[in-house]
């Protein structure tokens, strides 16, 4: 039974730890104390026992090559990803066994059995053969959350047709750079998706890309998803014919080389100028396939659900690619987590008896603030385990999640990982280590990783550092593979690495106790320096973010006449607080937590945070507003209604 409210905050009190349950640890995937020694003492061999998960059309040669660059991961080997995900399943007896279950935003609900993913894959890749569509040909796909959209990216897998997945939220401009810088000729869309229950005209948006794009499309297919009967031009096809032309059809999988391209992915582009990041066929899906299995312990017999968009690398790795190769049930929910009501996140877990949920610290802090009165009108017993992605979760958060939604029971794997990574980096494996509210765990079995400072120097336990990975891993993409200077130059600050055989900086910073747990801080360039003293934004937002009644904050650098750069603090409350009190509760706990120069210069309340559409709170934005400056591009963004509340407020500050 949970513990009362005084109890909780004891145990979760600084420098707590919870141990996972005794009877999730006896059936968890991987609960053997001795795989972090096995896996460093094994190192690379370490990783044969994810590739040797995966089926092989031709079995690699080695697990990594050589020790310097380039680095080739199952050297030798060729495979299908396609295969991996459907076809090896329906003869283990999992042919008629649920692989997809989609919910969507005006309540339908439509299942695909693998069989039926399978036959529905092999009709579409047949259609984007007989297209033009050949092995190395970049498919951009430019879908909300729809069946239609793992389908084709399993499409492209089968056929050796590298994928390109485009946020559905994104404008015309963002899909046409991404077209261009990759050279699509080649488009899946639809006709429109619903928000809120209001259309959204999806093609309209792809047609004007089309117009800016500075090379031909030579085939462009349209998913009916508003069912009004677009009308198709020249070179435009529909999905639903296309399907009904190939009825029946089957498409033997293309094998590829390991380290050939899977998919092309784009970085969100909030601060600068999206980069596209190359994952490769056999180290990123053994990568995805080993962290689903032993960091979010999916089974076969599981319903799975990640709430990400599949426009963002989570949804990749951890909505289609990893639990598919895993042969469990993963779920796809097109709408929002208020609508018709607050409650729909829980209801769906209720109905859906699911039994892992992955999702972001974002939402956790909005559920917060909608209150525990909607979780708990749901039986959420189904669940076994709960995951965080996307950014640190604070304690206070942390112990609302592992309270209201898991029953003190599940396993809180709090991952730390990105676009360039593939997969998971950091995370506590539930089934062997203890938990650390706001602490994100070790660095994974055979994965190198060390918070340094500006000089390559170990820091001490506690102190801010810069985190690099310091070990190529299966899941790392194709400009590390191939030795590029990609991820060198893009970064003019960053510390000194020349003592180390090899490291990626990851732009992040962290701390690291001693046990060996990270705690994530943020951005490296979220820092604030005031009268010479350098704070991390997240040292300060996790304060704030601790008080009572704050439902979500956000901490930028503003100006101050005195001591040229201020702290401002942006703070969401909950329902039920006054403003008054909470702002002197602000100053106490940061004056407690780091120190009366940390306090705030100026504390805007606000009901709502300028967010991109993948979840993450938009800084530079409220950097800019805070300083009065032009606000730049704001097409990331999926509340754009809030800039000019933001703005009053930061008036009535000043």
């Amino acid at each position: 039974m949970p513990a009362d409210d005084e109890d909780m905050e004891t145990r979760l009190s600084a420098g707590e730890v919870i141990e996972p349950p005794t009877s999730f640890v006896e059936q968890a995937n991987v609960s053997q104390q001795t795989v972090y020694e096995e896996f460093a003492t094994e190192w690379p061999e370490c990783w044969a026992r994810a590739g040797d998960r995966l089926d092989w059309e031709t079995e690699y040669e080695r697990v990594l090559n050589g020790g310097d660059p380039p680095y080739r991961w199952f050297e030798g080997g060729r495979l299908n990803a396609c295969y991996n995900c459907l076809d090896r399943h329906l003869g283990a007896g999992r042919k008629n066994k649920v692989a997809l279950k989609w919910e969507g935003r005006l309540g339908e609900s439509r299942s695909y059995t693998y069989l039926e993913l399978y036959r529905e894959v092999n009709e579409f890749a047949a259609a984007l053969r007989e297209l033009g569509v050949e092995e190395d040909d970049v498919v951009t796909l430019y879908m909300p959350m729809i069946p239609e959209l793992p389908i084709a990216m399993l499409a492209c897998a089968r056929i050796g047709a590298p994928h390109s997945v485009v946020f559905a939220g994104f404008a015309a401009d963002a899909l046409a750079m991404r077209m261009d810088s990759s050279g699509s000729q080649y488009l899946v869309t639809c006709d429109g998706y619903y928000r809120r229950g209001a259309p959204v005209h999806q093609k309209n948006k792809a047609d004007n890309a089309r117009i800016k794009l500075n090379h031909d499309v030579d085939a462009t297919v349209v998913v009916d998803r508003l069912g009004d009967d677009t009308p198709l031009d020249a070179n435009e096809y529909s999905y639903r014919d296309l399907l009904a032309a190939h009825r029946g059809a089957e498409v033997d999988p293309v094998p590829r080389d390991a380290d050939d391209m899977l998919f092309l992915i784009y970085t969100s582009g909030t601060t600068g100028e999206p980069t596209g990041v190359r994952h490769t066929t056999g180290g990123y899906l053994a990568h995805v396939l080993w962290t689903s299995h032993a960091v979010l312990d999916i089974k076969p017999e599981d319903t799975h659900w990640c709430s990400a968009d599949i426009g963002w690398i989570t949804g990749h790795s951890y909505i289609v690619y990893g639990p598919l190769a895993l042969g469990t049930t993963t779920m796809l929910y097109e709408g929002a987590p208020d609508h018709p009501e607050k409650d729909r996140v829980w209801e769906l877990i209720d109905r859906n008896a699911v039994d892992v949920f992955y999702t972001a610290p974002t939402a956790i802090r909005t559920f917060m603030k909608w209150g525990e009165e909607y979780p708990q009108q749901h039986d959420l017993s189904s669940l076994r385990l709960l995951g965080t992605v996307g950014e640190p979760i604070n304690p206070r958060a942390w112990k609302w999640y592992y309270k209201h939604i898991g029953n003190e029971s599940c396993p809180v794997v709090d991952t730390w990982w990105q676009t360039e990574t593939g997969g998971m980096v950091v995370s506590t494996v539930p089934g062997v280590d203890a938990m650390k509210p706001g602490s994100a765990g070790r660095p994974l079995p055979g994965i190198g990783a060390e918070v340094v400072d500006g000089q390559g120097n170990p820091v001490e336990p506690g102190e801010a550092g810069y985190l690099v990975l310091t070990k190529p891993w299966p899941g790392m993409p194709l400009a590390m593979v191939e030795a590029e200077d990609w991820f060198d130059s893009r970064r003019p600050s960053r510390p000194a690495l020349d003592d180390f055989d090899w490291a990626y900086f990851s732009e992040d910073s962290a701390a690291v106790d001693e046990d060996g747990y990270f705690t994530l801080l943020g951005r490296v360039d979220d820092v604030i320096n005031v009268a010479g003293h350098r704070f991390g934004t997240m040292e300060i937002e996790s304060a704030i973010a601790n008080v009572e009644g704050v439902a979500e904050a956000a901490v930028v650098s503003g100006p101050h006449d005195l001591k040229g750069q201020g702290v401002y603090a942006y703070v969401c409350t909950a329902d039920g607080y006054s403003e008054a009190e909470l702002r002197d509760h602000i100053d106490d706990a940061i004056e407690t937590a780091i120190g009366r120069i940390a306090v705030p210069d100026a504390v805007v309340f606000t009901p709502d945070l300028p967010k991109t559409r993948s979840g993450k709170i938009m800084r530079r934005l409220l950097e800019s507003v805070a300083r009065g400056e032009e606000l730049g591009d704001m097409s990331a963004l999926r509340n754009p209604e809030v800039v000019g509340e933001l703005e009053s407020a930061v008036e009535g500050e000043n």
